[in-house]
């Protein structure tokens, strides 16, 4: 009965039809932001051995909703990381500027290694990460939590911007993750059986490692460009993978 009367207040929300409307933009705005994670995973979790790469995906995904829900709960101090700390090259730079950027650089880095040994897979001197083909499985969750606290932050601060109540922030979240965790099996399977995907999948990540820094350095790109160009690239591709298929013997007419 304690527990009812706690919350209680946070679930006021359901009678007013404007807070409905809020939780289902912001669960398809999260789940929409998730597609960046969901390719970095995807990617990460195929260097692996294949029967880690499942358990890999749940670990690394139900430890980075954990964490998003620890962020909620500390929102007030996430929300104050816009306030600048300093100023250089007349932008005033603050905390969220500084992971932001600070992710964007380990995305660039992480993809032109991953594009490196695509393109030149018999150079084994300077592949990603403990410099060996295969990385450990908690390697790989590390990463996971290490770049999905860039965009927790980013995600969380613009939840702010859409609606004031806790609890719709809190559903949002557990809803998009959910749907990480359901999409990123087959993205992965997906992206693992057809090579060319990889280079194209590489490219997003560089486009929004770029993004992020442009964003940390004031530059903000507007998402629906990002996606446009993604959407449209994937397209094409779409139609290149056809395209194979229908000339390979018995693929087609």
């Amino acid at each position: 009965m304690q527990l009812i009367e706690f919350l209680a207040p946070h679930f006021q929300f359901v009678s007013d039809p404007t807070a409905w409307v809020a939780l289902l933009t912001l669960i398809v705005l999260e789940v929409v932001l998730g597609i960046d994670n969901l390719i970095f995973i995807s990617i990460l979790t195929n260097k692996l051995p294949e029967a880690q790469r499942a358990r890999a995906r749940r670990l690394g995904i139900s430890a980075a909703l954990i964490m998003r829900l620890v962020l909620l709960a500390t929102i007030s101090i996430i929300v104050q990381l816009t306030t600048p700390v300093f100023t250089a090259f007349g932008h005033g730079f603050s905390w969220r500027d500084l992971i932001l950027i600070a992710g964007g650089l380990f995305l660039v880095w992480k993809a032109t290694k991953e594009i490196h040994h695509t393109v030149d897979p018999d150079d084994h001197k300077d592949t990603m990460m403990g410099e060996t083909l295969q990385i450990s499985l908690a390697g790989a969750i590390f990463q996971i939590l290490l770049l999905d606290l860039v965009f927790s932050i980013d995600s969380i601060i613009t939840a702010v911007g859409m609606t004031d109540e806790i609890a719709i922030m809190y559903i949002a979240v557990i809803v998009a993750v959910s749907v990480m965790m359901l999409a990123a099996g087959p993205l992965a399977n997906f992206i693992a059986k057809n090579p060319s995907i990889v280079m194209l999948a590489l490219g997003f990540l560089l486009m929004i490692g770029m993004t992020l820094i442009a964003d940390g350095m004031g530059y903000h790109v507007p998402k629906g460009y990002i996606y446009a160009a993604m959407g449209f690239s994937a397209l094409v591709e779409g139609l290149n993978m056809l395209a194979r298929r229908r000339k390979k013997p018995g693929g087609g007419h």
